[in-house]
């Protein structure tokens, strides 16, 4: 654990963050996150439960708690979770929840106590279009529509024209859905198919006869983690031989090993924490990749890394820049501290981190860009960089 340690301090220098030590201490600033460690996006959850475990417990000279829930993928159980942080814990900021149903959940308890949220999920539509509840809650993850339009530019640069959509019967799948109709039309694709399942599916087989029927040049699977590998399993025993594409949802090696061969070939957008080590050394996220990518790899093995774990190192460095400037306006545990950190998170500029550079706004509460996404290709059962 000392070695992941000073990994950890490499990867504050790395990323520009650096702890300020000083003489004088406030009462704790708290950190309360719920995640989804159990059901269907364990997966997901698990990484960033595990990520939380290595932030730094002093910044600025003060000490940081974190308070660490479990929602079991479960939205009801994520804001019992959200309540019982803000309300009994008295935390200074959330991070949470890993999937979008759980996230946009919590929106309410956020405002409503006036307490500064860092989800990690994706759908744009937390922290869109901008409000006076959305002015509380920032996420770490791409937009939606900047993963889409990614997806959809491959497709036509490799001349697809059709495509079938098959996504979760959630608001997960619903936003994919929304931006990647928007995508596909500016690139000329029809949309012939629109199909859903729920994360805890059995069977997919009646959405894929139907999508098959169409005879689309590609498929678009919107599902995140290990779920998302059933209806590509099925797609390949029923034969279907067009091109295969998945969002970033399923960037972690879990999902590698339950869709196992029939994931040969699959196309995604994801972070550049992926494949880190195969990026360019021009590239102005490859060092604070890395740098998370060591720090958790020499925590918990080579090979464990995964790009949602850096979704919370992400929402870990946001706090770590925001703390020390919160502090001049208030002390941890007040209306005043926690306003002041919704306030330095919104001011946010330049911050690499392991996904991208965050550039936040007071319109933008996401702050990632293009250096947020890179396209990649599943071969031989591993991530490998697309060169288009």
């Amino acid at each position: 654990m000392k070695s992941a340690l000073r990994w950890i301090s490499a990867a504050l220098v790395a990323t520009g963050v650096s702890a300020a030590w000083s003489g004088h201490a406030f009462a704790d600033v708290k950190i309360g996150v719920t995640v989804s460690a159990t059901g269907p996006a364990a997966s997901l959850g698990i990484p960033e439960k595990n990520t939380i475990a290595l932030l730094p417990k002093e910044v600025a000279g003060q000490k940081i708690d974190y308070i660490v829930l479990d929602d079991a993928t479960d939205s009801t159980q994520a804001v019992k979770n959200a309540r019982k942080l803000t309300s009994e814990d008295h935390v200074d900021a959330l991070i949470g929840s890993t999937v979008v149903p759980n996230s946009l959940a919590m929106i309410d308890v956020a405002a409503e106590t006036s307490t500064p949220m860092i989800s990690l999920a994706a759908a744009a539509g937390i922290v869109e279009p901008m409000d006076a509840k959305r002015g509380w809650v920032f996420k770490t993850p791409q937009n939606d529509i900047l993963m889409a339009t990614a997806i959809a530019q491959h497709m036509a640069n490799h001349g697809v024209k059709t495509v079938a959509f098959i996504g979760f019967s959630d608001a997960y799948g619903e936003s994919w859905f929304k931006e990647f109709s928007k995508a596909a039309d500016l690139a000329k694709i029809k949309i012939v198919a629109n199909e859903r399942f729920a994360r805890n599916d059995a069977s997919v087989t009646g959405q894929v006869l139907k999508m098959m029927s169409q005879n689309p040049d590609a498929v678009l699977i919107a599902g995140a983690g290990t779920p998302a590998a059933l209806p590509q399993k099925t797609l390949k025993e029923r034969g279907y031989k067009g091109k295969y594409y998945q969002t970033h949802g399923v960037a972690n090696n879990d999902f590698l090993r339950v869709c196992g061969k029939d994931c040969e070939g699959t196309w995604l957008p994801a972070g550049p924490l992926l494949v880190a080590e195969q990026l360019p050394e021009a590239n102005p996220v490859k060092k604070s990749a890395l740098a998370y990518k060591h720090a958790y790899e020499t925590a918990y093995g080579a090979g464990s890394v995964s790009t949602f774990g850096g979704h919370a190192w992400d929402a870990g460095l946001l706090l770590q820049h925001a703390i020390p400037l919160a502090l001049k306006k208030g002390q941890p545990g007040t209306p005043a501290f926690r306003e002041a950190l919704r306030a330095a998170l919104e001011g946010t500029k330049d911050l690499p981190a392991s996904h991208g550079i965050f550039n936040m706004s007071g319109n933008d509460h996401a702050g990632l860009d293009q250096r947020a996404r890179v396209m990649v290709q599943i071969v031989d059962g591993k991530w490998k960089l697309a060169g288009d």
